[in-house]
């Protein structure tokens, strides 16, 4: 390897010499530069061949190499398509040296310089010869040319010569290997230096089958196979292994004959005379064993082959020396190469007239030595130099006493200075005990008690705490401390008996005398603080563990705590003036808490040291949980001493918790219970407030962590603090004070054992023993945590169970936050225990959803948290991937590199156990980082216990898994490092005291805390989690799928490959976008989408599932499939994919849902205009607008979408858009680019727009803003025009009429001649056009008159045609008209009609008169209806009479003063008395038209009157109306009854018709709201949408402005509705099915815009008119009507959507009165009259129970027939009222509440909220029980069933079971059970016995009996017949079920 600074700029020398031949794959790795060998004559042209040296041969050409090359097809090469290819010639390739950096080169060649080679020049010397082995070297093969090289005397070059110290180093030690080709013509040479080494030449000996006397083989040149066989014997090489310089070396000796005469060699006579082709198959040496050969004789039988010397370094390494590498003496098998044939080159000639040399291979006889290899490992080893064991002077150092004479003179110096300042302080107390007055160091309490003043206490707690930093306070004489005790108890006794707690009472000068007294609060703490500060010191006197002086230092705490700290943190701004005062001395108050949190935090080192008592322990629990929960302000202002402050103090409280978790194992789960079940009593607004700050910037809930820590703390060993000094003297006190030994079996709390294994070398030996204690010892440490990770989470997971997210119990969203936070802190080492507590939720959610008795809302539960784990899982994965990246490249240090390595086997499940638990693996690496943290965090200390456990339990499972395999070495190693772990667990500083580490960064810490984590059984779990939550996606319940759905949705969005491939999940996701239920609809869209957007090229197969959603019946699936296309669209430039997304749109703007009406809107101009707001002169743009108006001809010519389209282009480019101005100039731009299409011919291609398909566009731009088009446009249409007449191309000559008039108004009469030539071709045609074309034909011919100024010619047409209709009625008198006469009367009237509709005629009266002499003249409007009217009595035909109706009807429309006219509204009247519909369509069509231009005039006059503001200039004639408002008032008093007679009696086209007239008188206010209102109601429940939806539109107008005139006529509706659906639909039931929906839907939905109050009154209303009498009931009929009517109405109630549970409850309460109140009567009525049931009778049954006489035969009913029947209608009645209202109960899940609970039950505060459905209740059974009922009259037999089972149903409650023994309360009183008091209908084992009702006639009801030891009645529906007899009336509530 050459220095890269040295050589050819481009890395290698343009020429080679022809010996020097280098293998071109070398030339592709970048890593090497080999040192060019420079030529002896300076570079040529390639014209210069003849002059060159005869080692510089002439490279070939193209065409000569092609036959070499391994092609069998060659395209030819153009010159001036691709350049040929030359060698040597051309300008030199830049150089790379300003590129690549070379300082790490030079470091590497100084290092190499070295005698002693580092770590890192011995890596990166393997690294070069890795990137050098053949498998990563691209190989080419290239058949050899024909060489012929010359001798020549220059001595050879070594390779070696130039190289730098490194890359002399990687020759050296690197054997390198390829594969030869040969060359077609051998020629002897001389043998070269091989890797720099000169050798002898050497034979070659054959094997046996070249021996054998063969002619020589010569195969004929076949260019057409040339090429083939070179690939068919591609496989045939000549492998030659090179050795290594070392094997060079040692060989030399064999080799040490003088080098022959390179002359000598070329006159060695020929082996053969004739040419020989060399075939690649006969270089492959025969597998047996060569045959002896006489060494003399081998130069007469074989070729001698050379090769040259510099090839050497490129041949491929062997892991054996072949045999042709032996020496000469050895028998070597000889072999004759051939070649396949060649193609003759010029070279041919030559070679042939020369002799054929041999070429002969001499290398060197290598031997294999064993001890110079190594096994390398496949998986990397951790790197051995980062952990080191500490040497033992390092160890003696750490008792500072006994350590340098530096730490003993501070020690001492400490010592003294303590002395001295408790001498001055004992100084100061006896002279303030003499003078009776206090000073600096002493102040007397009210007691005359001395006691130190705050600066003393401060004095010497900082000097106390430094002879406990230094070890020397064992030194302090023990009468000194406890004089210090002794001056600390005044104080606190003095600080106790003050007034602590703060009043909001107080004023100002209460708040003064308070803060008073904070100086000696301040203190009382400190003295408390002093006091305890000794008790820890170790000390083993026992006079300084006073327990009195415990107990008044935590008293005090405990009264600062509740009076002080407690209010202060609960207090907020808005409290008033207390807040305001106290916040004003906030420097003060912080002094107290900053004392006291620093108290609390002593007294949690003392509950680690210090035996204290229970009560101590008790009393510090109940403070710490006091502490955590306290509601604490979220902001600064709203804090009185300020958020920080409180929040230390949360930490310390929490660090006291953890602590005496961890050494009272017994308590471990009463503390976590209290934790637990104190997040009930938080506000909701703090139970996920998230307010615990992690090390990484994150946050979360203050009790996660708490719970976190506490579980980590568990798997640590307990340190018994009776094992200390002061341990064992407090054990002493409480032995004294009670009498009796103390006994500690607290289970967590481990005994000291005694170990066999001490040692490492011994563990290393005894393997199995060392794993065996430390499996003992960490068992069950790691049992602990998990059984209180359980318990927590199994607390969390019951109550959840039970409450939802939005109900009272705040579990269900508790124990979502905790997921969330333990999710958080999943990646984070400082929170190992995240893991666990995750395996456990995860494990528990595993168990819901296989639970066949789970209930849908847990399932649901356990889908969101499977999701949102399998999410956070595969973040995890994402996550360590890019990280492990990152340390993959050359700036990663040695760590990096190996954990990245690591990382890659885990993730490929390649990881082994020995790997993942070694000594320097992953867990070292964690340890290590957060043991350098313990000292800023000590709350880590359990985070280190967790993973050292965690450690322990997972190496010992990997011993026992692996011990039959492993090797003994691997177990050794498993021993030592379990001897470690044991020591680790026992002794938590023994790892920092036995070993050190290098330094560990965060990055490395994380990553390999990961690597834990990717092999744990959580994150092993990612595919099982993924699989249930695909297999959820198809069970029956429909929020269990919509919810697995939205679980996949957060598994995708980190992990996106899941779709990718032939992916099972895409599939089922579109399955459920077919589903049955709406949610699981929405929700498989909502995952489309995500789909897409991660995988677009899904596309393609989503999008028409997308489209077909469009048209779905949920309201919220429609709007988000729009949504989802719109994006499509936007994404997708196909144009077939973009008209099928616009024509969805486009029907959508005609939804029945007025939101999605407004979303289809918005998105048409979105994806239609936005794009083009941005215009300029670029071809994209003109390309891209031509296309989209290509589009837009495609989609309207496809989907039949014109009026839509039409609509919204009005709606967008209305001056009430936004953006209506920038609307236009995009649509004028569509305008202009569309008429470059209007030309072009039909095509068969669909995407090609045709001419007539773009006037068809053009038309509804026309009529949405005929501003749009230029004149220029419009005259581009005129040649059009002239086929108006003729049926050729109709479609487009109407199109054309149509634009003309839209846009002629706006042209200028200036273009006279245009006009004319117009009206020229359009006069014609108005004989032979249809109606439609004849409205816009005569409307055009008006426009074209009043710009031209004259308008003779239509008044001559229509005065011609008034006088054919003269002449046909002249003939009519004679006789009925022939069908020719009709015909001519029909385009009479008709032209007529349409010039009465557009034109004003009444300036050419004379025109008329002259046909019509008797007119006498005025309007000719009622000249024209004056010559219709005859034709319109009832004397003429119907079509005549319909002919002349609306031609009367059109001439009404533009002159409404002839709808007054008496002729006029008699003809009108007559054809509404014959109830004609035909005619009758006829005048409402007129009706129409008329009341439509009505309401446009009032809007534009409103506009205008708003806009103008100058009041003087209005119309005081008309008061804000038009002046045609008396006519349309007229005539809609005149004809109303008759409209609304037509609008009640048919739901088709006529019956639509009515309705729009109806409507449109509603909206002018015509009549009073009370006639048009039940209307509108009863047209609500109309099957026809758009009936019921403008019947809708206008009862909701109607309400909001006339609510309570309304509201008397909602039971009239009623009625009206249910005669509606009887008598015109056909279908008297309440309720539509599929799904099943209230036929009264529509007026409930209005009647939420008022209170509460009126719907209850008209619920009210409703069960009013259910009641009844029987005496009075009509049942002549099959059905009777009542029944019928109270069914529609029972019916409607079922299915009503209730506003809120207190409205549901208020009607199934009014419906259970009814039941009740009238149902008595009738029930007795029942039993006297249809059973005879008497009182002897009664008696005979029941003992006929008891057993005392057989049963005596039922009575046969005698009962008259009407009266059985009205008695059984009654029956029906009440008993549907009571399914109604038992599926009503159901389906909301509504508890029954009985009078005797009423007074104890709890106000529910939840009925101001919607009723929510239960999962899986459907109206099915209650619509087949409503069936059953109504054949109650078919037969005499149903009819007694029927009274029979509504006799059950008034004496037996089915809904409450006789309780056992073992459900009464301790009172022994029976309770009802707690399970849901909904019908259990199939409970097995059920009784069919329930609970007597009360009568309703016998007060106080049944007296209470001895209960029987009889088997309890189950909840369920009883036997429908009390008397023995009748078939099941319900099937159960399973049925009811999905």
């Amino acid at each position: 390897m050459a220095d890269p600074r040295t050589g050819s700029p481009n890395g290698f020398a343009p020429h080679y010499e022809q010996s020097q031949y280098i293998d071109p794959s070398a030339l592709q790795q970048p890593q090497f530069q080999f040192q060019p060998i420079q030529s002896q004559a300076p570079a040529q042209s390639p014209m210069l061949d003849q002059g060159r040296d005869a080692n510089h041969p002439r490279p070939f050409t193209l065409d000569e190499a092609l036959p070499y090359t391994p092609f069998t097809t060659v395209f030819p090469f153009e010159s001036d398509i691709i350049n040929n290819p030359t060698i040597g010639s051309g300008q030199l390739a830049p150089s790379v040296m300003g590129i690549v950096s070379h300082k790490e080169y030079d470091a590497l060649n100084q290092e190499a310089e070295n005698s002693t080679h580092s770590k890192r020049l011995e890596a990166s010397l393997e690294y070069v010869q890795n990137l050098l082995k053949r498998e990563k070297i691209t190989e080419f093969q290239f058949k050899t040319a024909p060489q012929v090289t010359a001798t020549s005397n220059k001595p050879a070059k070594s390779l070696a010569n130039g190289l730098s110290p490194f890359a002399r180093m990687v020759y050296d030690s690197t054997s390198i290997s390829f594969r030869y080709p040969q060359p077609d013509t051998p020629q002897a040479q001389t043998p070269a230096a091989i890797n720099g080494q000169a050798m002898s030449p050497k034979t070659i000996k054959r094997s046996p089958k070249s021996r054998k006397a063969e002619p020589p083989k010569v195969v004929k040149h076949n260019p057409a196979s040339l090429n083939a066989q070179a690939v068919a014997k591609n496989r045939s090489r000549i492998e030659i292994h090179l050795p290594s310089q070392r094997e060079l070396s040692a060989a030399a000796s064999l080799y040490s004959s003088p080098k022959p005469d390179p002359e000598q060699a070329l006159s060695a006579p020929p082996a053969s005379t004739q040419p020989q082709t060399i075939s690649p198959s006969d270089l492959m040496l025969a597998p047996q064993a060569p045959a002896a050969v006489k060494s003399e004789s081998a130069p007469a039988q074989q070729a001698a082959l050379q090769v040259a010397p510099e090839v050497a370094h490129h041949l491929p390494p062997k892991a054996e020396p072949s045999e042709s590498s032996r020496p000469v003496s050895q028998a070597a098998p000889q072999f004759v190469p051939e070649a396949p044939p060649r193609r003759p080159t010029p070279v041919d000639s030559k070679l042939q007239s020369q002799s054929t040399g041999a070429i002969t291979i001499e290398l060197p006889a290598a031997t294999f030595n064993k001890s110079e290899f190594m096994v390398v490992d496949d998986t990397p080893a951790a790197p051995a130099d980062f952990s080191k064991k500490r040497k033992r002077s390092e160890l003696d150092n750490e008792d500072l006493m006994d350590g340098g004479l530096n730490n003993r003179d501070r020690a001492n110096a400490a010592n003294r200075e303590l002395e001295r300042c408790l001498q001055e302080i004992f100084e100061a107390r006896n002279l303030a005990c003499h003078g009776r007055s206090a000073n600096s160091w002493i102040a007397l309490t009210n007691d005359e008690e001395p006691t130190m003043t705050v600066l003393a206490y401060n004095r010497v707690h900082k000097l106390v705490a430094r002879t406990l930093e230094l070890g020397c306070f064992r030194l302090v004489p023990i009468e000194d401390l406890l004089d210090i005790q002794t001056l600390c108890d005044p104080a606190l006794k003095h600080a106790d008996s003050l007034e602590l707690r703060v009043d909001e009472s107080w004023g100002q000068v209460e708040v003064d005398m308070w803060l008073q007294q904070l100086p000696d609060i301040e203190a009382g703490l400190k003295a408390a603080r002093l006091a305890l500060v000794i008790m820890t010191g170790g000390r083993e006197e026992k006079q300084l563990y006073s327990e009195g002086l415990i107990q008044r230092g935590l008293g005090l705490f405990r009264s600062v705590l509740d009076g002080v700290i407690i209010p202060l943190a609960e207090m907020r701004g808005s409290q008033g003036s207390l807040f305001t005062r106290l916040a004003t001395q906030k420097k003060s108050i912080s002094t107290i808490f900053m004392a006291c949190q620093k108290l609390f935090a002593l007294m949690t080192s003392l509950i680690t040291t210090v035996d204290l008592s229970e009560e101590v322990v008790n009393s510090l629990e109940v403070a710490s949980s006091q502490l955590i929960f306290v509601e604490n302000a979220s902001t600064e202002r709203d804090s009185v001493v300020g958020v920080q402050k409180f929040d230390g103090l949360r930490l310390v409280a929490m660090d006291m918790l953890c602590q005496i978790f961890l050494m009272n194992p017994s308590q471990r789960q009463g503390i976590l219970t209290d934790i637990l079940t104190s997040l009930e009593k938080l506000p909701k607004a703090k139970q996920s407030t998230r307010q615990f700050k992690l090390s990484d910037g994150g946050s979360i809930q203050p009790v996660s962590a708490l719970i976190m820590r506490l579980i980590q703390a568990s798997a640590g060993k307990v340190d018994d603090p009776r094992a200390g000094s002061s341990g064992r003297i407090m054990q002493t006190l409480a032995e004294a004070d009670q009498g009796e030994e103390v006994l500690s079996n607290d289970v967590g709390k481990l005994a000291d054992q005694i170990y066999t294994v001490k040692t490492d070398d011994y563990a290393a030996m005894q393997h199995l023993t060392a794993v065996q204690e430390l499996d003992a010892l960490s068992n069950p440490l790691f049992d602990n945590a998990k059984r209180n990770g359980s318990y927590v989470i199994n607390f969390l997971v019951k109550r959840a169970q039970k409450s939802t997210k939005t109900g009272d119990t705040p579990y269900r969203n508790l124990l979502d936050n905790f997921v969330e936070d333990f999710n958080i802190c999943l990646d984070s080492p400082d929170w190992p225990a995240a893991e666990l507590l995750l395996r456990i939720t995860m494990s528990m959610m595993l168990e819901l959803l296989k639970g066949e008795k789970t209930s849908v809302p847990a399932k649901n539960m356990a889908l969101e948290l499977l999701g949102n784990m399998a999410a956070a899982i595969s973040r995890l994965r994402s996550h360590v991937r890019k990280v492990a990246n990152s340390f993959e490249g050359s700036d990663a240090d040695d760590l990096g590199r190996w954990l990245a390595d690591l990382t890659a086997m885990v993730l490929e499940r390649r990881f082994s156990a020995e790997k993942m638990t070694s000594w320097l693996g992953p867990y070292r690496v964690v340890l290590e980082y957060l043991e350098d943290r313990v000292k800023e965090d000590p709350h880590l200390r359990s985070a280190i216990s967790y993973l050292v456990t965690d450690w322990a339990v997972w190496l010992c499972s990997a011993y026992t898994e692996g011990q039959q395999e492993e090797a003994d070495d691997i177990n050794s190693e498993y021993g030592r490092i379990a001897y470690r772990l044991r020591n680790m667990v026992d002794d938590r500083r023994w790892l920092t005291t036995e070993y050190s580490f290098k330094s560990v960064v965060a990055n490395h810490a994380r990553l390999s805390h990961a690597i834990i984590l990717l092999r744990s059984p959580f994150c092993d779990s990612f595919k099982g989690i993924l699989n249930i939550l695909m297999q959820s996606m198809t069970t029956d319940a429909a929020t269990v799928r919509s919810r697995s759905l939205k679980s996949i949705n957060s598994v995708l969005e980190t992990d996106p490959s899941i779709l990718d491939g032939d992916s099972v999940v895409i599939d089922m996701i579109l399955q459920c976008s077919n589903d049955l239920s709406p949610q699981v609809r929405d929700s498989a869209l909502s995952l489309i989408g995500k789909c897409i957007g991660m995988r677009p090229a899904l596309e393609e197969r989503m999008m028409p599932t997308v489209i077909q959603r469009f048209v779905d019946s949920g309201i919220g699936v429609r709007k988000r499939a729009m949504k989802l296309a719109r994006d499509i669209y936007l994404n997708n430039s196909s144009k077939q994919v973009r008209s099928a997304i616009s024509n969805g749109l486009l029907h959508r703007a005609q939804d029945p849902d007025e939101g999605v009406r407004d979303i289809a809107r918005q998105m048409i101009e979105e994806v239609w205009i936005f794009p083009f707001y941005k215009a300029d002169e670029s071809t994209a743009y003109k390309q891209s607008l031509t296309d989209h108006v290509s589009l837009m001809v495609q989609t309207v010519k496809q989907g039949n979408s014109s009026v839509i389209l039409e609509k919204v282009f009005q709606t967008i480019l209305s001056p009430e858009a936004k953006l209506a101005t920038a609307n236009q100039q995009v649509c004028t731009r569509l305008v202009s680019s569309m008429f470059d299409l209007i030309h072009n011919p039909e095509s068969d291609d669909p995407s090609v727009p045709s001419g007539k398909d773009a006037l068809q566009v053009l038309m509804i731009f026309a009529k949405a803003d005929p501003k749009l088009f230029t004149f220029e446009q419009i005259r581009m249409l005129q040649p059009r025009i002239s086929s108006v007449g003729s049926n050729e191309d109709l479609i487009g000559s109407r199109a054309v009429v149509v634009i003309y008039r839209r846009v002629l108004p706006q042209v200028s009469s200036v273009h006279s001649q245009f006009l004319a030539d117009i009206r020229k071709d359009l006069m014609p045609a108005v004989s032979k056009v249809t109606r439609a074309l004849l409205d816009d034909v005569i409307a055009c011919l008006w426009i074209i008159s009043e710009l031209l100024g004259t308008s003779e010619h239509l008044a001559r047409l229509v005065s011609s045609s008034l006088a054919g209709i003269q002449k046909i009625r002249a003939l009519s008198a004679k006789g009925p008209l022939d069908q020719q006469r009709t015909r001519q009367f029909d385009r009479y009237s008709l032209i007529v009609g349409m010039a009465g509709k557009h034109c004003n005629l009444d300036s050419h009266e004379a025109i008329f008169k002259t046909s019509f002499a008797k007119w006498s003249g005025g309007s000719v409007s009622k000249l024209m209806v004056d010559v219709l009217a005859p034709f319109a009595t009832s004397s003429q035909p119907a079509d005549v009479r319909k002919s002349a109706l609306d031609a009367i009807g059109l001439v009404c429309q533009s002159n409404p003063r002839n709808f007054v006219a008496p002729n006029v509204y008699t003809i009108f009247q007559q054809a509404f008395d014959e109830q004609n519909p035909v005619l009758e369509s006829m005048v409402l069509r007129s009706f129409k038209e008329f009341l439509f231009t009505e309401e446009q005039r009032s809007e534009q006059a409103a506009a205008s009157a708003k806009d103008n503001k100058d009041a003087g200039k209005k119309d005081l004639k008309v008061m804000a109306s038009t002046s045609f408002d008396d006519v349309a008032s007229a005539t809609t008093q005149r004809f109303l009854k008759d409209i609304t007679r037509i609008t009640l009696t048919s739901h088709d086209e006529y019956g639509f018709l009515a309705t729009e007239v109806l409507a449109s008188i509603n909206r002018q206010g015509l009549v009073h709201p009370k006639e048009t209102g039940i209307t509108f109601m009863t047209l609500e429940t109309s099957p026809v949408s758009r009936i019921s939806e403008l019947a809708y539109h206008e009862h909701r107008a109607l309400h909001n402005k006339h609510e309570t005139v309304l509201e008397r006529e909602y039971a009239k509706a009623v009625q009206s509705a249910y005669q509606y659906q009887r008598d015109v639909c056909k279908d008297p039931r309440g309720a539509t099915t599929s799904p099943f929906t209230s036929k009264l839907h529509l007026l409930i939905e209005v009647l939420k815009i008022s209170k509460s109050k009126n719907r209850k009154r008209f619920f009210d209303k409703l069960i009013s008119q259910v009641e009844f009498d029987p005496s009075t009931l009509d049942v002549s009929m099959t059905v009777p009507q009542h029944v019928e009517f109270s069914r529609f109405i029972i019916e409607n109630m079922a299915f009503f959507e209730f506003a809120n549970v207190d409205e549901l409850q208020y009607l199934v309460t009014n419906m259970e009165k009814l039941v009740t109140s009238a149902g008595s009567g009738i029930a007795q009525s029942i039993e006297s009259e249809v059973f005879q049931v008497r009182v002897d009778t009664v008696l005979g049954l029941q003992q006929a129970e008891n057993g005392d006489t057989e049963s005596a035969a039922p009575v046969e009913p005698q009962v008259d027939a009407k009266r059985l029947r009205q008695l059984t209608s009654s029956a029906m009645i009440l008993l549907a009222l009571w399914e109604a209202r038992t599926f009503m109960r159901r389906l909301y899940t509504l508890k029954v509440n009985r009078e005797s609970k009423a007074k104890t039950a709890v106000k529910d505060t939840s009925k101001d909220k919607a009723p929510t459905r239960a999962p899986g209740v459907t109206g099915e059974k209650f619509w087949d029980d409503i069936d059953h009922i109504m054949t109650g009259l078919e037969s005499r037999e149903r009819m007694v069933e029927t009274c029979r089972s509504f006799i059950e149903l008034l004496n037996v409650d089915s809904e409450v079971k006789v309780a056992n023994e073992e459900d009464e309360d301790a009172d022994g009183e029976p309770r009802t059970p707690e399970a849901d008091v909904e019908d259990d209908e199939d409970a097995p084992n059920s009784d069919p016995r329930g609970r007597k009702r009360k009568a309703a006639n016998t007060p106080g009801g049944r007296k209470k009996r001895a209960r029987s030891n009889s088997r309890s009645n189950a909840r369920g529906r009883p036997r429908k017949s009390p008397l023995g007899g009748g078939p099941d009336f319900d099937e159960g509530i399973e049925s009811d079920f999905i």
